[in-house]
């Protein structure tokens, strides 16, 4: 998850002090730390490209949205790219699983829109309640739903599906297929489309929740 940027606002996430090939050396270490320590909770052994992360922000209409909730952020490089693209007034509610990612987001994303939150994405709609945060329009996941228990992922789905708005997006980006199982239950039919520039390719698929 690489820090470019995007189309959008701009000055809102604080530069880092150290060059951009350590930094990305950096991520790709502590990304690597994360999938050993949990490899069914870390979808990939290395951040996402910059192709990626501006694919998911066109998808999920980030400069659009007023709230915007990501599941599984990692170690904030497309965190840092949402924030780049968002509104000034928007807000951006990050879900880490992991405890050593969860410590790193608190400490390197200085963002008065940012807010990240320890636990599961099963209590997506409580860590909303608890920072009266409203229904998101935007819900972004990089979780992988094809390593999770399939009643987690069950759950996970339908926590996404109740705490979206009406007319709202998620966005899901995976290498396997297996979250279009647990989410067209609740949301319909996705659309789906492939991100080869990225280490592995993955695919990304996109849910609009019915307006009514």
């Amino acid at each position: 998850m690489n820090q470019q940027r995007v189309e959008g606002q701009a000055g809102h996430v604080a530069a880092p002090s150290d060059s951009p090939a350590f930094a990305q050396w950096r991520d790709s270490f502590q990304f690597l730390r994360g999938f050993v320590r949990n490899p069914a909770q870390v979808g990939s052994i290395i951040p996402s490209s910059r192709q990626l992360e501006q694919r998911l922000v066109r998808s999920a209409r980030i400069g659009d949205a007023r709230m915007v909730v990501e599941l599984g952020p990692g170690t904030g490089g497309t965190t840092s790219a949402f924030l780049r693209a968002m509104a000034s007034t928007a807000q951006l509610l990050a879900i880490e699983l992991d405890t050593e990612f969860h410590q790193r987001l608190h400490a390197s994303i200085l963002d008065p829109r940012f807010n990240v939150e320890l636990g599961s994405a099963e209590r997506l709609a409580e860590f909303l309640r608890a920072r009266w945060l409203p229904a998101p329009d935007v819900i972004i996941s990089g979780i992988p739903f094809s390593t999770m228990p399939p009643d987690v992922s069950d759950r996970v789905a339908s926590s996404v599906a109740r705490a979206l708005r009406p007319g709202g997006r998620f966005v899901a980006y995976q290498v396997r297929a297996h979250v279009s199982g647990f989410m067209s239950p609740y949301l319909g039919t996705p659309d789906k489309k492939w991100e080869v520039v990225n280490v592995p390719p993955v695919r990304v698929f996109t849910w609009v929740k019915p307006a009514n």
